[in-house]
């Protein structure tokens, strides 16, 4: 049976690292996967502020990291093959999201692909969002494609980076969208103490629900819209961080978003249990850091009546870098990996531009 090996890149709006997994994929009629081999490249400060800071950047300032930033990909990657001693067909790359504005008809991931072809020596396949931007979609949420096809053992999906999205089907048809801001706010406040995240929850479990905070938090019109929709680094600075960056009570702060997280999840996956006809408790399978969130999951399993799954710890890490490997395979062998179900696209995608290395 043909199998192929892939590696997946991915770098969240938490800004935790780039993560990087090489996995086996076939298809005996159902697709599956195996792990390979997976590692993390945690930014130094450097890099760490300048993605933060591109938001602001100038059209000069953006090429020039966009170029910078697939070299820095390409060196990254190139170390992670050579120590694990791989032999990738395929480098797919997420990029890092410096704007996301669908509604304008533009999304951008830096990450010249092929700078970073040509650092790794093997071809690349990035920019997956552009296309269903362009076709008047959201060109995000990406990974319920591998939801559904990797991971359908599980009616429900929940991812919990630095943005919280679901995925389940309704009749047949994979619906998505972006829940809330989750972990970009967390480590926002926990930034502000010198820490990089909220370990365990333990701060925000140490304070007290503002609930004036919570529900202006919970009125924003975002979560009475219906999908598809999706957010960006723009909701947070507009709407959520002018209502944390004059206060000081940071512990409280924090426990008033987890409880605002924790209920916006509840409504989205008690929708889904409702819009899929069933009502009895189903399996909702959370990844992403914050599942790693014992606070953040028990107040979610608090406010829903599911059946919280957390996988291991792979799958909690890796997941979005694997599924962004199966976008680059589908997308190279012509199959549709970005739904219109999802994105509101005008069609299905095959999305990705493809990079040879020139050397």
């Amino acid at each position: 049976m043909r199998k192929y090996n892939i590696i997946g890149l991915m770098s969240g709006s938490s800004l935790d690292g780039i993560d990087l997994v090489d996995v086996d994929f076939w298809n005996d009629g159902k697709w599956h996967f195996e792990i390979v081999a997976k590692d993390n490249f945690d930014y130094d400060d450097e890099w760490r502020n300048a993605l933060a800071n591109a938001f602001y950047y100038d059209n000069n300032q953006l090429k020039h990291i966009d170029y910078q930033y697939g070299t820095l990909l390409g060196q990254v990657t190139k170390q992670f093959i050579e120590k694990h001693h791989l032999h990738p067909e395929i480098v797919a790359s997420h990029g890092h999201t410096i704007f996301h504005r669908p509604q304008e008809r533009y999304t951008l991931q830096i990450g010249d692909g092929q700078a970073l072809a040509d650092e790794c020596g093997v071809m690349v396949i990035n920019d997956f969002r552009t296309e269903d931007v362009l076709k008047g979609g959201q060109g995000a949420p990406l990974v319920p494609i591998g939801d559904k096809l990797l991971f359908s053992d599980y009616p429900i999906c929940l991812n919990i980076g630095g943005i919280a999205n679901v995925s389940y089907d309704v009749d047949g048809q994979r619906i998505a969208y972006d829940i809330c801001i989750a972990n970009q706010a967390l480590n926002y406040l926990s930034n502000r103490l010198s820490l990089p995240y909220d370990k365990d929850g333990l701060i925000a479990h140490s304070g007290t629900i503002d609930n004036q905070l919570l529900t202006t938090l919970n009125s924003h019109p975002f979560y009475s819209q219906n999908y598809p929709k999706s957010l960006g680094r723009e909701f947070f600075e507009e709407n959520i961080k002018p209502l944390l960056e004059n206060r000081d009570d940071i512990a409280n702060m924090m426990a008033t978003l987890v409880e605002h997280i924790a209920i916006q999840i509840s409504n989205s996956t008690n929708d889904a249990a409702a819009k899929t006809m069933r009502t009895s408790s189903l399996p909702l399978l959370i990844t992403g850091g914050g599942a790693k969130n014992k606070f953040l999951v028990e107040r979610i399993q608090a406010h829903t009546k599911h059946q919280v799954v957390i996988p291991s710890n792979d799958i909690i890490d890796y997941k979005e870098a694997l599924v962004f490997a199966f976008l680059g395979l589908l997308r190279n062998l012509n199959e549709i990996n970005v739904l219109k179900s999802v994105t509101g696209a005008e069609s299905d995608s095959s999305s990705g531009r493809i990079f040879h290395p020139s050397i």
